[in-house]
């Protein structure tokens, strides 16, 4: 459960995932299809430990799912996280139609 403590830490946590190409593409891999880390490591050419630290980076954040089957990870998008995020966004495009406040020294 989110506190209002926490909000802020998802937020920043989940656009710091978003500020890496490669965790993008895994990203843009993962909109298709759930997959498995080898799998991943194959269509990206990169080692399974290098690719270990982005994805520890995308679940800490929330944005994607992990499911164990035998000795293989397979990785999913968590869509509702993805939408806390955009409404997070919303939220300034809503602030950005209201007229602006005038400061004290118009």
């Amino acid at each position: 459960m989110q506190t209002p403590s926490t909000f802020p830490n998802l937020i920043a946590a989940g656009f710091h995932a978003l500020s890496d190409p490669l965790r993008i593409n895994v990203l843009e891999l993962l909109r298709q299809q759930e997959l498995c880390v080898c799998d991943l490591c194959d269509v990206l050419s990169v080692s399974q430990s290098k690719l270990s630290f982005h994805l520890k980076t995308l679940k800490d954040a929330g944005l994607v799912n992990s499911r164990q089957e035998g000795r293989w990870i397979y990785y999913s998008l968590n869509i509702p996280q993805f939408s806390v995020l955009e409404q997070y966004l919303a939220g300034y495009r809503q602030h950005s139609l209201i007229s602006p406040v005038r400061s004290c020294c118009d």
